[in-house]
């Protein structure tokens, strides 16, 4: 069942190169004249992650979905190939590899991948692709003191704990019953069903050990508030309120901060991995962005307005 989860139909897969020469895998789904919609995964995910919103979205949208660097099917980054110079990097790549001039998507990123939006507000590629923005899951600074993971008052030792958690270079070893129950504290909420807590723990353990260690650097001295302030198009925040890795504190700071945002949505008892634990919810908010701003409707709701 867990294995379901993160299956993918078929796609088309092509290589975006990044300002520094690096690859990226990208992969396309759905018909290729339909809206597009772009999709960042997390750290320590791949496009594996978004598989429930790829096969809901694909029939009609043109869904891009691509491994950050050192993730999945993208090479481990070179020397100084850690930054969100990087990420903003790879995602204007991707976006001018598959979109053509003026046409625009709506992006969604989920932890890591919304701190890629972020810092790619302010690209020349950005602002001419970018319709809308779902940030999920997500924060633009201050992770480690933010973060619950270790279940100590907020101050210095527990933030300075929670990065050695966080940054441990120490392999995470086979998926058994003891690393699933770790991961579901960590990250997930604690209604999460097991098949779900089995498909993350097998993404986040597959993503090689280089890239988890030399990511976990760049996200414990984030700074992204400038980048939240230069997001000046339509923004929806979505945050679980059990998140222990980036807790609600951040999507209401966000959605307070935004020049335009257009919604904060709170999923009681989801933890971190929203769009595996809630993929209906994460589809909703992509749909609704793609119905306003790009003018998709789906299918259920062509057929409901025939009906009524």
């Amino acid at each position: 069942m867990s294995r379901h989860l993160t299956s993918l139909p078929a796609s088309r897969e092509l290589t975006a190169l990044s300002a520094d020469g690096a690859r990226i895998h990208v992969e396309a789904y759905g018909p290729e004249d339909a809206p597009a919609v772009v999709l960042a995964h997390g750290w320590t995910c791949s496009t594996a992650f978004w598989a429930e919103q790829i096969r809901a979205l694909a029939a009609d949208h043109r869904v891009i979905a691509y491994d950050q660097r050192g993730h999945g099917k993208s090479p481990a980054a070179g020397p100084g190939g850690y930054s969100t110079t990087a990420l903003a990097d790879d995602l204007e790549a991707v976006l001018a590899a598959t979109l053509g001039p003026g046409e625009r998507a709506v992006l969604a990123g989920h932890s890591m991948g919304g701190m890629t939006i972020m810092a790619a507000a302010g690209r020349p590629g950005f602002r001419q692709h970018a319709a809308a923005v779902l940030l999920c899951s997500t924060g633009p600074s201050r992770l480690t003191a933010e973060a619950t993971v270790v279940p100590l008052r907020p101050g210095g030792l527990r933030s300075r704990l929670t990065k050695a958690v966080l940054g441990a270079k120490a392999p995470l070893g086979p998926v058994n019953a003891l690393s699933k129950r770790i991961l579901k504290y960590a990250t997930m909420g604690p209604g999460s069903a097991p098949e779900r807590v089995d498909a993350c723990a097998r993404i986040v353990h597959a993503c090689p050990r280089g890239a988890r260690y030399g990511w976990s650097q760049v996200l414990a001295g984030l700074d992204l508030g400038a980048g939240l302030r230069e997001l000046r198009l339509p923004v929806a925040v979505l945050v679980g309120t059990a998140d222990r890795l980036t807790p609600p504190v951040h999507s209401r700071a966000m959605a307070e901060a935004l020049p335009h945002c257009t919604g904060l949505v709170e999923l009681a008892g989801m933890g971190h991995m929203t769009p595996v634990e809630a993929p209906e919810a994460v589809t909703a908010q992509i749909r609704e962005l793609t119905l306003t701003y790009l003018g998709v409707k789906s299918e259920e709701r062509e057929n409901e307005e025939a009906e009524a």
